[in-house]
């Protein structure tokens, strides 16, 4: 039997290379038409038919059936192959459920009957619904349903002449591919390749990898332009690799002929992508053997989603080591973006498909139609985490919709025309804004990325190849400072949809000279009522001035200090009534950050807003249990500043100011004493302990010194106190006068003014606080995880630190509610957070806490107060953190604080309370009534 056709240079002649992606498209069809096949006699010329033309083969035109000749097998018997390919495919066709081992067995034996220039390479057995392909010569085999012909096509890379090639396949993907490109980076940069340069190059690189194993170029080209047509030692392959970019940005009509044949067939990529020339990279022979395992590696399970911020840590050897640490999980982004649109989009199609009106298809498009139109911009885009996802999402929505187009189509008896499943979301709907360039062109490629596997995604679905390469059409990402730029250059704000994305953090403190003076004159400008506002606060501000006027639709994450503490009253004012937002989402504390183990995590907020003047709608408002795990969602009709439940209150823009003494008649309250020492007063067991071998005269100038750490966890610390003592006393003490020049020396070399102002009075403390009688102590921060901040009493001699806030001759009334779980709702919702710890402020928390009304009985509180000190002195050798664990709570002491909490809660309100959000409600409502009167006055003030 001779040969039906000839090959040349690993291609059939007369056949015309098709894309994979066309191919997958069409063996997704294939597999949809023959789900139901079974039966081997009647089906399998049909079957077989079909599937060559997946392939753009026609079967006539290289195979035969098993009625066309026949085969003598060594045995002397003969028997019919049922499909034959010469020098290429056997195929062994069986009913469904049939055994493919004996199917395969019996290929076997007609493989070894047929002449050697015959016999295949291949050998398929199916039974319709199962495959398996065995290369004779690589010997394996890959097994597969039916269904899953798509993923398999390459696999038949012969029936297109392709060679086959084996890919590697590294895991875990993410880590190996930053770990890859870190070390050809490395080199590159040692070499003397750096800047702008080697960004661009390693942007365009990594897009020649990715669409190598994605389809946008012919699977392998660019590992074999790589492997045949540059030199091993590395001389030529930075020249040729420039010369690749040029052809890449090319038309191909506008290209040389005398170009190399093989980079004439790389296609035109457009997009800006590859624009620009850049300085060649001089390779050696070990950075083309590093590029070539970068071509090996399998970067089709990359996921743009998160290779941005990946890629990113490529540039810096310590991100690099974080391994993965700094992408932002697709869970969080979700969080944002489903409440801000998805899910409004998606109950708008799911309407549209119960819909049962005669104008439900044009309905249909027209929603297409306005994903179309939809405009999305992050101005602090990054890598474009937060675009790419938003955009992937948008893309699957409007598959179901093109989806629901032609089924509809067909049902109302009308031809599915060509454009019925197309699609009209592009990367042109996406705007961002980003201060570093890297990361911003990773941002374009990024959305490229997803663009093509969106269309393979869109492809498989309807069986029928869609592309965009070239690409036409290209995302809007500026480099630039976003607090710099003006917003509407980029986007108008009456063309904007949708606003969001997650600002760098960072408090003031932390921030450089020159960005605290360029947010300090920003928040300025914008309406700020302090200086002292998180960085991320800028980005609120720009968002109000940006939109006002125009409806807005803004949701960003931010630090959580934003939505506590004194920020509360110096930002908010700002964005309700200045630029008449309202906040309309949120989503109260939790941990923001990677999956990575070993991650610190970063405690945030999400908040959405829109303009005062939208329709009144429900907002939505997101809880969490210890910040961790999601409790579920309400449906408020305001949400407060502190992103509380605020429908009951009659101002809900209401914040809470600092006060300098309590609204409601609570004893003063003052920090403990604070040294200014550099450490030589503070001093440990065995530091004391020699002091007083050396000094026993000075037993009395030592006593305890308990901060918020003593206190909780029971650490002993003493201070020296020679506030008032005689001079000629202290002469006579050698080993204490040490302690007092160490303390001058200290402060006169300090580099704070503060310590320098005391350097003359080495003998005084900054601040001095010496008890006489029992005081009442509260620490400045305690764990999240406690139910109650464990304040109690201290005794002299001790000496509380400026970590402790006392109240000396504090009742045990007074403790009762400071203790109870109305106190701690109002510090969990109006104090700040030193990262997810509490932090009790003074006057945010005590001053302004709300009391119960006048004619409550306080004295009631009294012997409930004194259980929970007797709950507690029962366990003398446990420390306070251990009696106020949330899993080590003595049983005793828990009823005590429940008996507590009932009566407290009873002298607000008869009837108690259900929940921390009415007791809440409740504060912030005696809180407002307090206010009224105090505002009113100060108006009358002013008109005088």
């Amino acid at each position: 039997m001779a040969p039906i056709i000839e090959e040349s240079r690993g291609k059939l002649s007369g056949f015309m290379r098709h894309s994979w992606n066309e191919i997958r498209a069409r063996a997704a069809k294939f597999a949809e038409d023959w789900k139901d096949a079974a039966y081997e006699k009647g089906e399998t010329h049909s079957f077989y038919n079909e599937f060559f033309e997946v392939f753009f083969v026609r079967r006539r035109s290289v195979a035969i059936y098993e009625d066309e000749d026949h085969v003598e097998k060594l045995d002397n018997s003969s028997g019919y192959i049922d499909l034959f390919w010469p020098g290429k495919l056997i195929v062994e066709q069986k009913s469904a459920g049939r055994n493919l081992e004996r199917a395969y067995d019996q290929a076997v034996e007609y493989f070894d009957a047929l002449p050697e220039h015959e016999r295949p390479q291949y050998i398929l057995v199916s039974d319709f619904q199962s495959f398996e392909l065995h290369d004779l010569d690589e010997r394996c085999k890959v097994s597969f349903a039916l269904a899953d012909l798509p993923d398999h096509v390459e696999s038949f890379g012969f029936m297109q002449g392709v060679q086959k090639r084996t890919f590697r396949d590294q895991d875990p993907v993410n880590v190996k591919a930053a770990e890859i490109m870190g070390r050809l980076h490395d080199a590159l940069l040692e070499s003397g390749y750096k800047g702008h340069d080697l960004e661009q190059f390693l942007v365009r690189l990594v897009f020649c990898l990715f669409a190598d194993d994605t389809g946008i170029f012919e699977r392998g080209r660019f590992l074999d332009f790589v492997e045949t047509r540059t030199s091993e030692d590395g001389s030529d392959t930075g020249r040729a690799l420039i010369e690749l970019f040029q052809v890449l940005d090319t038309p191909e009509e506008a290209r040389q002929s005398t170009r190399d044949e093989d980079l004439l067939r790389f296609p035109y990529v457009n997009g800006s992508l590859f624009e620009g020339t850049l300085r060649i990279p001089a390779f050696s022979g070990a950075m083309r053997k590093q590029l070539l395992e970068a071509c090996h590696f399998d970067w089709s399970k990359i996921s743009p989603a998160i290779f941005g911020a990946l890629f990113q840590s490529v540039m810096d050897p310590v991100e690099r080591r974080q391994k993965g640490a700094h992408y932002t999980t697709e869970k969080n982004i979700l969080k944002v973006i489903e409440p801000l649109f998805l899910d409004e989009l998606r109950e708008e199609f799911a309407r549209l498909k119960r819909s049962k009106s005669s104008r439900r298809l044009a309905e249909l498009g027209r929603f297409q139609e306005k994903l179309g139109g939809l405009t999305f911009f992050d101005p602090a885009c990054g890598c474009g985490n937060f675009l790419i996802i938003a955009y992937r999402e948008l893309r699957l929505l409007e598959i179901d919709v093109i989806r629901e187009i032609r089924e509809a189509t067909g049902a109302a008896g009308q031809r599915v025309i060509d454009t019925a499943w197309q699609s009209v979301v592009d990367v042109d709907q996406f705007y961002g804004i980003e201060l570093g360039e890297f990361p911003a062109r990773i941002a374009e490629s990024a959305l490229w990325m997803m663009d093509h596997i969106m269309n393979n995604h869109l492809s498989l679905e309807f069986g029928e190849s869609y592309a965009r390469i070239p690409l036409e059409k290209s995302p809007h990402i500026v480099h630039g400072d976003a607090l710099e730029l003006d917003w509407s250059e980029l986007l108008p704000p009456e063309q904007c949809s949708y606003l969001f994305g997650n600002p760098p953090f960072g408090g003031f403190v932390i921030r450089d000279a020159i960005k605290q003076a360029q947010t300090k004159a920003l928040m300025a400008e914008l309406g700020a009522g302090g200086s002292r506002l998180d960085y991320v606060a800028a980005w609120f501000l720009k968002a109000g001035a940006y939109f006002h006027g125009n409806p807005a639709r803004i949701a960003f994450v931010a630090t959580n200090s934003i939505t506590q503490g004194e920020q509360v009253a110096q930002l908010w004012p700002a964005l309700f009534e200045k630029y008449q937002l309202k906040i309309n989402l949120a989503h109260r504390t939790f941990p923001w950050g990677s999956d990575a183990p070993g991650v610190a995590k970063v405690h945030v907020v999400i908040v959405g807003l829109t303009d005062r003047s939208a329709a009144p709608s429900r907002c939505r408002l997101f809880e969490y249990e210890d910040q961790k795990k999601e409790l579920g969602e309400t449906r408020p009709i305001h949400i407060g500043p502190y992103l509380q439940d605020a429908s009951e209150l009659v101002t809900w823009t209401l914040v809470v100011k600092r006060q300098r003494s309590s609204l409601f008649g609570l004893p003063k309250i003052g920090v403990g004493t604070k040294p200014v020492d550099g450490g030589h007063y503070i001093l440990d067991k065995a530091e004391r302990d020699d002091l007083l071998n050396r000094e026993p005269d000075a037993t009395e100038l030592v006593r305890p010194f308990v901060g918020g750490k003593e206190y909780i966890n029971g650490i002993r610390r003493w201070l020296l106190c020679v506030t008032g003592t005689s001079p000629q006393v202290l002469r006579s003490m050698p080993g204490v006068m040490e302690r007092i020049r160490a303390v001058r020396a200290f402060r006169e070399t300090s580099g704070g003014n503060l310590a320098k102002s005391l350097a003359g009075t080495p003998t005084e403390f900054h601040v001095t606080v010496l008890p006489t009688s029992d005081f009442l102590v509260i620490p400045e921060v305690s764990s999240e995880r406690r139910e109650y901040v464990p304040i109690g009493y201290l005794k002299p001699p001790t000496i509380p630190s400026n970590q402790l806030l006392i109240v000396e001759n504090a009742t045990l009334s007074i403790f009762a509610l400071l203790i109870s779980t109305m106190h701690m709702a109002w510090l969990r919702y109006v104090g700040g957070r030193l990262e997810s710890r509490y932090r009790y402020s003074s006057g945010l928390v005590y001053n302004t806490f709300p009391l119960p009304p006048k004619d409550a009985d306080l004295s009631k509180l009294d012997p409930l107060a004194q259980d929970v000190l007797d709950a507690r002195a029962e366990h003398p050798d446990a420390t306070l953190a251990d009696l106020y664990d949330p899993d080590l709570m003595p049983p005793n002491l828990r009823r005590a604080h429940r008996n507590l909490d009932r009566a407290v809660d009873r002298l607000y309100r008869r009837g108690g309370f259900n929940s921390e959000q009415e007791r809440v409600q409740h504060l912030f409502m005696r809180y407002e009534h307090m206010q009224a009167p105090l505002v009113a006055n100060q108006r009358r003030k002013r008109s005088r």
